[in-house]
Protein backbone atom coordinates (compact mmCIF):
# COMPACT_ATOMS: atom_id res chain seq x y z
CA UNK A 1 0.00 0.00 0.00
CA UNK A 2 0.87 3.49 -0.16
CA UNK A 3 2.75 5.01 2.89
CA UNK A 4 2.45 8.82 3.47
CA UNK A 5 5.59 10.25 5.10
CA UNK A 6 6.71 13.34 6.04
CA UNK A 7 10.94 13.62 6.29
CA UNK A 8 10.08 16.85 8.69
CA UNK A 9 8.74 14.21 11.20
CA UNK A 10 12.31 14.32 13.62
CA UNK A 11 12.64 17.90 13.62
CA UNK A 12 9.80 17.41 17.08
CA UNK A 13 12.83 16.01 19.28
CA UNK A 14 11.31 16.14 22.86
CA UNK A 15 14.46 14.56 24.88
CA UNK A 16 13.17 14.69 28.60
CA UNK A 17 9.27 14.18 30.12
CA UNK A 18 8.07 13.96 33.96
CA UNK A 19 6.83 10.99 34.73
CA UNK A 20 5.44 10.78 38.56
CA UNK A 21 7.84 13.73 39.44
CA UNK A 22 11.25 12.13 37.94
CA UNK A 23 12.68 13.36 34.60
CA UNK A 24 13.23 10.20 31.90
CA UNK A 25 14.17 10.24 28.51
CA UNK A 26 11.27 11.08 26.55
CA UNK A 27 9.24 7.82 25.28
CA UNK A 28 8.21 9.85 22.23
CA UNK A 29 11.31 9.99 20.60
CA UNK A 30 12.18 11.07 16.99
CA UNK A 31 13.48 7.70 16.22
CA UNK A 32 10.33 6.96 16.05
CA UNK A 33 10.03 7.92 12.44
CA UNK A 34 12.66 5.86 11.11
CA UNK A 35 12.26 2.54 13.05
CA UNK A 36 8.60 3.10 11.53
CA UNK A 37 9.52 3.91 7.50
CA UNK A 38 12.16 1.53 7.66
CA UNK A 39 9.61 -0.89 8.68
CA UNK A 40 7.51 -0.09 5.91
CA UNK A 41 10.12 0.38 3.00
CA UNK A 42 10.94 -3.41 4.26
CA UNK A 43 7.71 -4.70 4.34
CA UNK A 44 7.88 -4.06 0.66
CA UNK A 45 4.86 -0.99 0.69
CA UNK A 46 5.54 2.17 -1.38
CA UNK A 47 6.76 5.45 0.04
CA UNK A 48 5.35 8.53 -0.86
CA UNK A 49 5.52 12.32 0.51
CA UNK A 50 2.19 14.43 0.82
CA UNK A 51 1.47 17.42 -0.91
CA UNK A 52 0.78 20.58 1.10
CA UNK A 53 -2.87 20.98 1.47
CA UNK A 54 -2.71 24.02 3.56
CA UNK A 55 -4.62 24.99 6.90
CA UNK A 56 -7.69 24.14 5.48
CA UNK A 57 -7.88 20.61 6.29
CA UNK A 58 -6.62 20.91 9.55
CA UNK A 59 -9.03 24.39 10.81
CA UNK A 60 -11.73 22.04 10.10
CA UNK A 61 -10.75 20.16 13.25
CA UNK A 62 -8.96 22.29 15.25
CA UNK A 63 -9.20 26.20 16.68
CA UNK A 64 -7.67 29.18 14.62
CA UNK A 65 -6.40 30.50 17.40
CA UNK A 66 -4.82 26.97 19.26
CA UNK A 67 -3.31 26.55 15.57
CA UNK A 68 -1.65 30.01 15.53
CA UNK A 69 -0.05 29.73 18.92
CA UNK A 70 1.56 26.29 17.82
CA UNK A 71 2.60 27.78 14.58
CA UNK A 72 4.52 31.11 16.41
CA UNK A 73 5.36 29.84 19.83
CA UNK A 74 8.73 28.97 18.98
CA UNK A 75 9.27 33.07 17.06
CA UNK A 76 8.12 34.29 20.41
CA UNK A 77 10.51 32.28 22.80
CA UNK A 78 12.12 35.40 24.10
CA UNK A 79 9.23 36.22 25.26
CA UNK A 80 9.75 33.92 28.35
CA UNK A 81 13.38 34.85 29.77
CA UNK A 82 15.69 32.09 30.51
CA UNK A 83 14.12 29.85 27.87
CA UNK A 84 15.85 26.52 26.70
CA UNK A 85 15.50 23.99 24.20
CA UNK A 86 11.74 23.75 24.49
CA UNK A 87 8.75 26.15 25.49
CA UNK A 88 6.35 24.47 28.82
CA UNK A 89 4.29 25.43 31.14
CA UNK A 90 4.37 24.43 34.74
CA UNK A 91 0.60 26.41 35.06
CA UNK A 92 -2.18 24.37 33.70
CA UNK A 93 -5.72 25.66 33.14
CA UNK A 94 -8.53 24.05 34.49
CA UNK A 95 -12.34 24.46 34.31
CA UNK A 96 -12.49 27.00 36.80
CA UNK A 97 -9.89 29.33 34.76
CA UNK A 98 -10.79 30.00 31.36
CA UNK A 99 -9.23 32.96 30.98
CA UNK A 100 -7.70 33.41 27.89
CA UNK A 101 -3.90 35.51 28.36
CA UNK A 102 -2.02 37.50 26.23
CA UNK A 103 1.50 36.02 27.45
CA UNK A 104 3.32 33.63 25.89
CA UNK A 105 3.46 31.60 29.26
CA UNK A 106 -0.05 31.92 30.10
CA UNK A 107 -0.97 30.24 26.57
CA UNK A 108 1.30 27.35 27.12
CA UNK A 109 -0.96 26.50 29.97
CA UNK A 110 -4.12 27.37 28.36
CA UNK A 111 -3.15 25.12 25.45
CA UNK A 112 -1.15 22.38 26.69
CA UNK A 113 -2.98 19.29 29.30
CA UNK A 114 -0.01 17.97 30.17
CA UNK A 115 4.34 18.19 29.88
CA UNK A 116 4.81 15.83 27.41
CA UNK A 117 3.94 18.39 24.26
CA UNK A 118 7.25 20.91 24.53
CA UNK A 119 7.51 23.31 21.32
CA UNK A 120 10.97 22.85 20.14
CA UNK A 121 12.62 24.26 17.04
CA UNK A 122 11.27 21.92 14.81
CA UNK A 123 7.63 21.23 16.52
CA UNK A 124 4.91 22.90 14.36
CA UNK A 125 6.98 21.88 11.18
CA UNK A 126 6.87 18.26 12.16
CA UNK A 127 3.17 18.38 13.46
CA UNK A 128 2.44 20.25 10.17
CA UNK A 129 3.76 17.01 8.28
CA UNK A 130 1.93 14.74 9.88
CA UNK A 131 -1.06 16.17 9.32
CA UNK A 132 -0.47 16.52 5.60
CA UNK A 133 0.24 12.79 5.74
CA UNK A 134 -3.64 12.09 7.43
CA UNK A 135 -5.21 13.86 4.67
CA UNK A 136 -3.25 12.58 1.49
CA UNK A 137 -3.81 9.42 3.37
CA UNK A 138 -7.24 10.02 3.31
CA UNK A 139 -7.82 10.63 0.24
CA UNK A 140 -5.84 8.13 -1.38
CA UNK A 141 -7.77 5.51 0.66
CA UNK A 142 -11.27 7.26 -1.06
CA UNK A 143 -9.10 6.66 -4.27
CA UNK A 144 -7.78 3.44 -4.07
CA UNK A 145 -9.37 1.93 -1.19
CA UNK A 146 -6.57 1.84 1.83
CA UNK A 147 -3.52 4.31 2.56
CA UNK A 148 -0.88 4.47 5.48
CA UNK A 149 -0.29 7.79 7.11
CA UNK A 150 3.06 7.25 8.97
CA UNK A 151 1.85 10.20 11.62
CA UNK A 152 5.03 11.25 13.55
CA UNK A 153 4.12 12.97 16.54
CA UNK A 154 0.81 10.84 17.02
CA UNK A 155 -2.60 12.92 17.67
CA UNK A 156 -5.23 10.91 19.00
CA UNK A 157 -4.81 13.05 22.70
CA UNK A 158 -5.27 16.28 20.94
CA UNK A 159 -8.36 18.12 21.35
CA UNK A 160 -9.18 20.72 19.05
CA UNK A 161 -8.07 23.37 21.39
CA UNK A 162 -5.59 21.87 23.37
CA UNK A 163 -2.02 19.64 23.16
CA UNK A 164 -1.57 16.48 25.57
CA UNK A 165 -0.48 13.11 26.04
CA UNK A 166 2.14 13.50 22.92
CA UNK A 167 -0.30 14.92 20.66
CA UNK A 168 -0.25 18.44 19.32
CA UNK A 169 -2.82 17.72 16.16
CA UNK A 170 -5.21 15.14 15.85
CA UNK A 171 -4.41 13.57 12.81
CA UNK A 172 -6.82 10.45 13.07
CA UNK A 173 -9.78 13.29 13.25
CA UNK A 174 -7.82 15.42 10.39
CA UNK A 175 -8.33 12.58 7.95
CA UNK A 176 -12.12 11.53 8.94
CA UNK A 177 -12.87 14.78 8.60
CA UNK A 178 -11.19 15.46 5.10
CA UNK A 179 -13.01 11.97 3.91
CA UNK A 180 -16.29 13.15 5.71
CA UNK A 181 -16.24 16.35 3.31
CA UNK A 182 -15.43 14.61 0.16
CA UNK A 183 -18.19 12.18 0.89
CA UNK A 184 -20.86 13.57 2.56
CA UNK A 185 -20.11 11.24 5.21
CA UNK A 186 -21.34 9.18 7.14
CA UNK A 187 -17.78 8.00 8.42
CA UNK A 188 -16.25 6.18 11.33
CA UNK A 189 -12.58 5.91 13.55
CA UNK A 190 -11.63 2.90 14.88
CA UNK A 191 -8.84 3.99 17.73
CA UNK A 192 -6.94 0.64 18.74
CA UNK A 193 -4.15 2.49 20.41
CA UNK A 194 -3.59 1.39 24.11
CA UNK A 195 -4.92 4.57 25.56
CA UNK A 196 -8.11 6.15 25.02
CA UNK A 197 -8.30 8.43 21.87
CA UNK A 198 -9.82 11.26 24.24
CA UNK A 199 -9.36 14.11 22.00
CA UNK A 200 -10.78 12.46 18.93
CA UNK A 201 -13.59 11.56 21.39
CA UNK A 202 -14.12 15.65 22.33
CA UNK A 203 -13.85 16.78 18.77
CA UNK A 204 -16.72 14.58 17.35
CA UNK A 205 -18.97 14.23 20.56
CA UNK A 206 -21.65 15.97 19.79
CA UNK A 207 -21.77 14.60 15.88
CA UNK A 208 -23.73 11.97 14.41
CA UNK A 209 -21.51 12.27 11.38
CA UNK A 210 -18.41 10.61 12.87
CA UNK A 211 -18.61 7.46 14.55
CA UNK A 212 -16.15 7.29 16.68
CA UNK A 213 -15.18 3.68 18.48
CA UNK A 214 -11.85 3.29 20.97
CA UNK A 215 -11.12 -0.14 22.54
CA UNK A 216 -8.17 0.82 24.90
CA UNK A 217 -7.33 -0.19 28.59
CA UNK A 218 -9.19 0.59 31.22
CA UNK A 219 -8.65 4.65 32.30
CA UNK A 220 -9.91 4.48 35.67
CA UNK A 221 -5.91 3.95 36.80
CA UNK A 222 -3.96 4.57 33.27
CA UNK A 223 -3.93 7.72 30.98
CA UNK A 224 -6.14 9.57 30.18
CA UNK A 225 -7.47 9.34 33.24
CA UNK A 226 -10.34 11.28 32.98
CA UNK A 227 -12.29 10.01 29.12
CA UNK A 228 -12.57 6.61 27.64
CA UNK A 229 -15.49 5.23 29.79
CA UNK A 230 -18.09 2.53 28.81
CA UNK A 231 -20.93 4.90 29.59
CA UNK A 232 -19.62 7.75 27.34
CA UNK A 233 -21.96 7.85 24.34
CA UNK A 234 -22.16 10.97 23.25
CA UNK A 235 -24.09 14.42 23.62
CA UNK A 236 -27.07 16.27 21.64
CA UNK A 237 -26.94 15.28 17.80
CA UNK A 238 -24.10 12.81 18.80
CA UNK A 239 -25.99 10.58 21.28
CA UNK A 240 -25.01 6.94 20.58
CA UNK A 241 -22.24 8.21 18.10
CA UNK A 242 -19.33 7.22 20.40
CA UNK A 243 -18.90 3.78 21.68
CA UNK A 244 -15.77 3.27 24.41
CA UNK A 245 -14.40 -0.91 24.93
CA UNK A 246 -12.16 -0.80 28.16
CA UNK A 247 -10.76 -3.64 28.49
CA UNK A 248 -8.81 -4.63 32.48
CA UNK A 249 -4.86 -4.04 31.77
CA UNK A 250 -3.23 -7.14 31.10
CA UNK A 251 -5.99 -8.21 28.11
CA UNK A 252 -3.98 -10.57 25.43
CA UNK A 253 -5.18 -10.86 21.92
CA UNK A 254 -8.44 -12.81 22.69
CA UNK A 255 -10.28 -10.50 24.28
CA UNK A 256 -8.78 -7.58 21.99
CA UNK A 257 -10.02 -8.57 19.02
CA UNK A 258 -13.49 -9.92 20.57
CA UNK A 259 -13.84 -6.19 21.17
CA UNK A 260 -12.28 -5.11 17.94
CA UNK A 261 -15.05 -7.36 16.58
CA UNK A 262 -17.42 -5.57 18.53
CA UNK A 263 -16.56 -2.01 17.49
CA UNK A 264 -16.57 -3.20 13.64
CA UNK A 265 -20.08 -4.55 14.20
CA UNK A 266 -21.00 -1.20 15.24
CA UNK A 267 -19.38 0.75 12.46
CA UNK A 268 -20.93 -1.84 10.01
CA UNK A 269 -24.05 -0.85 11.54
CA UNK A 270 -23.27 2.72 11.03
CA UNK A 271 -22.78 2.27 7.23
CA UNK A 272 -20.01 4.73 6.71
CA UNK A 273 -18.41 5.52 3.27
CA UNK A 274 -15.42 6.33 4.89
CA UNK A 275 -12.84 4.70 7.60
CA UNK A 276 -9.94 5.70 9.66
CA UNK A 277 -7.98 3.65 12.04
CA UNK A 278 -5.94 4.77 14.67
CA UNK A 279 -3.41 2.39 14.41
CA UNK A 280 -1.66 2.49 18.53
CA UNK A 281 0.79 -0.52 18.21
CA UNK A 282 1.27 0.22 21.95
CA UNK A 283 -1.08 -2.56 22.82
CA UNK A 284 1.56 -4.88 22.29
CA UNK A 285 3.03 -6.95 24.83
CA UNK A 286 6.75 -5.31 24.93
CA UNK A 287 5.65 -2.00 24.29
CA UNK A 288 7.48 -0.17 27.47
CA UNK A 289 4.31 1.81 28.53
CA UNK A 290 1.56 -0.44 26.93
CA UNK A 291 -0.68 -2.08 29.58
CA UNK A 292 -2.37 -4.73 27.33
CA UNK A 293 -0.73 -8.09 26.15
CA UNK A 294 -0.81 -8.39 22.36
CA UNK A 295 1.02 -9.77 20.05
CA UNK A 296 2.41 -9.02 16.62
CA UNK A 297 -0.16 -12.10 15.65
CA UNK A 298 -2.83 -10.17 17.12
CA UNK A 299 -2.12 -7.19 15.42
CA UNK A 300 -2.02 -9.63 12.22
CA UNK A 301 -5.44 -10.59 13.46
CA UNK A 302 -6.98 -7.24 13.78
CA UNK A 303 -5.97 -6.23 10.17
CA UNK A 304 -7.49 -8.77 8.47
CA UNK A 305 -10.64 -8.00 10.30
CA UNK A 306 -10.32 -4.63 9.72
CA UNK A 307 -9.77 -5.01 5.91
CA UNK A 308 -12.40 -7.71 5.57
CA UNK A 309 -15.27 -4.64 6.18
CA UNK A 310 -14.39 -3.53 2.90
CA UNK A 311 -14.35 0.64 3.53
CA UNK A 312 -12.08 2.72 2.05
CA UNK A 313 -9.79 2.48 4.91
CA UNK A 314 -7.08 5.54 6.20
CA UNK A 315 -4.54 4.11 8.25
CA UNK A 316 -3.26 6.59 10.58
CA UNK A 317 -0.15 6.50 13.15
CA UNK A 318 -0.98 7.23 16.73
CA UNK A 319 0.88 5.32 19.65
CA UNK A 320 3.57 2.14 19.59
CA UNK A 321 7.02 3.39 21.20
CA UNK A 322 10.70 1.98 20.96
CA UNK A 323 10.77 -1.30 21.86
CA UNK A 324 11.95 -4.42 19.18
CA UNK A 325 8.57 -5.36 18.55
CA UNK A 326 7.34 -2.26 17.35
CA UNK A 327 8.64 -3.00 13.33
CA UNK A 328 7.92 -6.22 13.45
CA UNK A 329 3.93 -5.57 14.62
CA UNK A 330 3.86 -2.45 11.69
CA UNK A 331 5.11 -5.00 9.03
CA UNK A 332 2.61 -8.09 10.56
CA UNK A 333 -0.57 -5.16 10.50
CA UNK A 334 0.40 -3.95 6.53
CA UNK A 335 1.04 -7.78 5.41
CA UNK A 336 -2.06 -8.73 6.84
CA UNK A 337 -4.25 -5.96 5.82
CA UNK A 338 -2.82 -5.95 2.36
CA UNK A 339 -3.48 -9.51 2.32
CA UNK A 340 -6.95 -9.73 3.15
CA UNK A 341 -7.43 -6.85 0.44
Amino acid sequence: MRVFHSPAAPRHDPEQYWRRGTPIPHPEQAARYAILRDAAVTGGHALAEPGDHGLDPIRAVHDRAYLAFLAEAWARREEMPGIGDEILSGVFARPHMHRRPAGLLGLAGLYMADTSTPIRAGTWPAIYGAAQCAVAAADAALAEGHAYALCRPPGHHAYADSAGGFCFLNNSAIAAARMRAATGGPVAILDIDVHHGNGTQGIFYGRADVLTVSVHADPSDYFPFYAGYADETGTGEGLGFNRNLPLPPGSGDAPWLEAVEAGLAAIAAHRPRGLVVALGLDASADDPIGALKVTAAGFAGAAERIARAGLPTALVQEGGYLCAALPENLTAFLAAFDAAR
